[in-house]
């Protein structure tokens, strides 16, 4: 019997694939191999599934990069270099993932609520690190989303750009950063 991660981490996979339309009860059963019954034992439906879906998604592609970036240390530098490291290592399939949610969230109310919260999550803890850097306090929320928005944008060009592509645009942008970014923190 799968576990009501799998079915969740399955969803998300069916979702970068195909996209929120492919997100069915038969569909998640014949990924896994299983019974209608098995869903129904972890979920209510498919609209609860959606809910949990969601969760899922912020838990796992917003608040667990945000405490991996914690555990790098004090330094608001190592915390953002941390976190850099955390999203382009996922972006071998977040790209998909993050381009199927956004497009999900313009037809469904319950996901653009999601993506207003885990882009407001997303924005206010890069914030939080370019204030901790000590720069102009003017400047705080506009790098905040300059930086947000590199990721974005880089997720929606055809085709996307690579993780070292990325970095590079990363560390011109990471320039206007009061400290070093090529130094250390």
């Amino acid at each position: 019997m799968a576990s009501r991660r799998d079915w969740l981490q399955t969803g998300l996979t069916v979702l970068a694939q195909d996209g929120a339309r492919a997100l069915t009860i038969e569909r998640l059963c014949a990924e896994l191999d299983l019974t209608k019954g098995s869903f129904y034992h972890h979920f209510k439906g498919i609209a609860g599934f959606k809910t949990d879906l969601l969760a899922h998604f912020e838990a796992e592609h917003t608040s667990q990069f945000i405490a991996g970036a914690e555990s790098a240390g004090a330094p608001a530098l190592s915390r953002l270099r941390r976190l850099l490291d955390l999203v382009l290592d996922d972006k071998s399939d977040g790209d998909e993932l993050e381009i199927a949610i956004r497009a999900w969230a313009l037809q469904d109310g319950e996901v653009r609520a999601l993506q207003e919260r885990v882009d407001r999550l997303r924005t206010d803890y890069l914030r939080t690190l370019w204030r901790e850097l000590d720069g102009p306090e003017a400047d705080t929320a506009p790098m905040a989303r300059l930086l947000y928005l590199i990721l974005v944008g880089a997720q929606q060009v055809v085709p996307p750009l690579s993780a070292p592509e990325l970095r590079a645009v990363y560390g011109l942008a990471m320039r206007l950063a009061p400290h070093d970014w090529e130094d250390g923190p």
